[in-house]
């Protein structure tokens, strides 16, 4: 169990790991991470959250060129809500695999790492709030549009900043997720093989 304080543990407060959670990174660091020497499911898994930046990057750029004047709503539209609904899939889809398959499997694999597995998981529980947060701004936005509204504009900012204050927590899990899961399967193999 880690000796900092659950609300400083909370992904909304927290800066990094503490470093009871960073042993197997401090064997693994970073930057032995290169892609062709990892173990093939953690270049997946860093591969799966390369497309998650990705997606936040796109995201942010659609709504600063409509911000920018460079599109309109409309145009926004079809771009930026396809966008949005493939994220939320994959993220969605990740975090059902991650929970329920390999982090189970890892803390069997290396019960040290319980308490750092089970914060991650807790962490889903925090971005599953701003997932649904997303889908219903999306769908407001899309409606908005959809209809002809004339507060469309306002359904956008609505959504960037529900984008915007997922972005930093998102960001802040994925890589205390690389920094555990990473170097485990990379020093001790896939636990579901």
């Amino acid at each position: 169990m880690s000796d900092t304080p659950a609300d400083l543990l909370a992904l909304a407060s927290r800066s990094g790991l503490p470093p009871e959670f960073l042993y197997l990174r401090d064997g693994f660091p970073r930057e032995r991470w290169s892609m062709g020497g990892l173990h093939p499911t953690a270049r997946r898994w860093l591969h799966m959250h390369s497309g998650f930046r990705a997606h936040q990057a796109e995201m942010a750029a659609m709504i600063a060129a409509w911000h920018g004047d460079q599109i309109d709503v409309r145009t926004l539209h079809g771009m930026l809500i396809p966008t949005l609904q493939q994220f939320l899939q994959h993220l969605d889809g990740h975090h059902r695999i991650e929970s329920g398959h390999y982090f189970p499997a890892l803390q069997l694999l290396e019960p040290r790492i319980t308490a750092g597995i089970e914060l991650l998981d807790r962490d889903h529980e925090a971005i599953h709030q701003h997932i649904e947060a997303m889908v219903a701004t999306g769908r407001a936005l899309h409606g908005a549009v959809t209809g002809g509204a004339a507060d469309s504009g306002d359904r956008v900012e609505r959504l960037a900043d529900v984008l915007d204050r997922a972005g930093p927590q998102l960001a802040r899990h994925l890589d205390d997720e690389e920094d555990i899961v990473i170097p485990l399967i990379a020093l001790r193999g896939d636990p579901l093989d």
